[in-house]
């Protein structure tokens, strides 16, 4: 199997209302500017593969409008995964390993803004055991906050503590939609939303897109002087009955990081997709990430959360860190579903 690396990663404005632009004035910004710090054309590109939601969009095969972004030329090597684009990565690097393409463009969006997010993530659920309960996405994340709580594998004081890291890191993020410094008992004085959780341990509604660029050994020291090399990736999924599951662990992530190869070298960094301040100290656990390693210095999902482009984020964090000498090692993480259902974890080198 051939070697593939990222190469180029470039992540839009997160904002909580981008106004009248849609899906696709969101992606060509990012689409142009990563083309642009890799020095490629569309020409160039061999396969495209996007992530994004018809439910976000409101439309059946909706992610067709994001490829008119592009100034696609027929014919042209295309797909798309509706979930986060953290898969459609997963989807380039197999054309990339198996010899079908040399140089991927990757990007996920989401416009959340002008709809009920809690209730169209609701529509991820199982039909038959779930949605006839109208749970949400923050309903139950709360749930599960409340089981970690009550078998003490963790306090509120933790889950504020994650936050005023995010606020904090974020700050050197230009990206980033929620920034600031702000003290554990600031955060901790704020009244619940959907208890145990305040508004802070959940995440932004957040409108943008991002995009990233790998390729094979050869075209990656083309283009890069020093791609991040994509040295393992797999991802797991739980069962979707939330009742057959332990909410306190995250089994799926512990066997992605085991097969990724996480515990193989020393981690220099970690950019993990914890939407609710509770689920990054369930994945730090999981994947055996210690005090010392330094988590979601973007700001993580905390500080701007573009449904179907986050979990790509965090990939494009790691792999930014490491193309500007700042990282040599670094795990990432994405999750899709209710309560880190399914995940995916990533180790990247110099």
């Amino acid at each position: 199997m051939r070697d593939a690396a990222i190469i180029g990663y470039v992540q839009g404005p997160q904002r909580r209302y981008a106004g009248a632009a849609n899906e696709s004035e969101l992606v060509m910004p990012v689409v142009r500017d990563v083309m642009a710090q890799v020095g490629v054309s569309q020409n160039d590109i061999d396969f495209t593969c996007s992530g994004s939601c018809d439910y976000l969009q409101g439309a059946a095969f909706a992610f067709v409008e994001g490829l008119s972004a592009l100034a696609t030329v027929p014919p042209i090597k295309e797909s798309h995964v509706e979930m986060d684009a953290a898969w459609a990565l997963y989807e380039a690097l197999l054309k990339v390993w198996i010899g079908e393409a040399e140089l991927c463009l990757v990007y996920g969006f989401g416009k959340s803004s002008p709809g009920e997010l809690r209730t169209v993530m609701s529509l991820q659920l199982d039909p038959y055991f779930h949605v006839p309960l109208w749970p949400d996405a923050i309903s139950l994340a709360a749930l599960q906050a409340r089981a970690m709580l009550d078998s003490g594998a963790i306090s509120e004081r933790d889950m504020a503590e994650v936050v005023a890291r995010s606020r904090a890191n974020a700050q050197s993020n230009p990206r980033a939609q929620l920034k600031g410094s702000t003290s554990v008992e600031q955060l901790l004085a704020e009244p619940t939303f959907v208890s145990p959780l305040r508004r802070h341990d959940c995440p932004p509604i957040t409108d943008g897109a991002s995009a990233m660029i790998i390729a094979s050994a050869d075209v990656a020291a083309r283009y890069c002087k020093r791609p991040a090399w994509v040295r393992g990736i797999d991802h797991r999924m739980e069962t979707g009955i939330l009742g057959a599951r332990d909410l306190t662990r995250s089994p799926s992530t512990r066997l992605a990081g085991e097969k990724a190869g996480v515990a193989r070298g020393k981690v220099d960094l970690a950019e993990l997709h914890a939407p609710f301040s509770h689920q990054e100290i369930i994945l730090r656990r999981e994947l055996g990430l210690g005090d010392d390693v330094p988590v979601n210095l973007s700001g993580g999902a905390l500080s701007g959360n573009t449904m179907m482009a986050a979990g790509l984020d965090r990939i494009g964090h790691v792999a930014a860190q490491i193309m500007a000498g700042k990282a040599d090692r670094g795990v990432a993480h994405a999750t899709s579903g209710p309560c880190l259902q399914q995940n995916l974890v990533a180790v990247l080198e110099a």
